[in-house]
């Protein structure tokens, strides 16, 4: 029996001076490893968990009523009557007004919502400038949501 069977390892056949392990080898994963792993798997379900809450609750929670002082890139929801809509000269986009308030509807959105003058409307988008005009940029159909006539 050689010197290196007597401490556990023993010597590759074939190969000269290449050692391995023996029979009685440590777990594929040693206990740090293990609970990286497990902290890793933990953080993943908290955002994923936190992530479906955020989706099913929408804009509602994150937006703020439009006003003089939104700023551009600020999440906002202008709540209202259609004032008028028209469609822009090209890729079947919509401008909508709502409350005096400009509101653009990309054309994604445009084609699965349907909108009528004088309808209560509820809208969420961001506060950009275009051609130097503020206005409220829808980003998804379900952005655009009708109101119950108040009595």
């Amino acid at each position: 029996m050689g010197e290196g069977d007597r401490v556990g390892i023993r010597r590759r056949s074939g190969s000269s001076g290449f050692i391995t392990p023996a029979a009685n080898r440590s777990p594929v994963l040693e206990r740090p490893e293990r609970l990286a792993l497990t902290l890793l798997g933990t953080v993943l379900a908290v955002v994923l968990a936190g992530h479906l809450v955020l989706t099913s609750l929408g804009n509602a929670p994150l937006a703020t009523p439009y006003g003089d002082g939104s700023r551009e890139g600020d999440l906002v929801v202008v709540q209202g009557v259609v004032g008028s809509i028209t469609p822009t000269s090209t890729g079947g986009h919509l401008l909508v007004t709502v409350n005096g308030t400009r509101v653009f509807i990309p054309s994604p959105a445009s084609r699965a919502i349907s909108l009528r003058v004088n309808e209560s409307v509820r809208i969420y988008g961001i506060v950009q400038v275009f051609q130097g005009r503020r206005e409220i940029a829808v980003r998804d159909a379900s952005d655009v949501r009708g109101e119950e006539a108040v009595p």
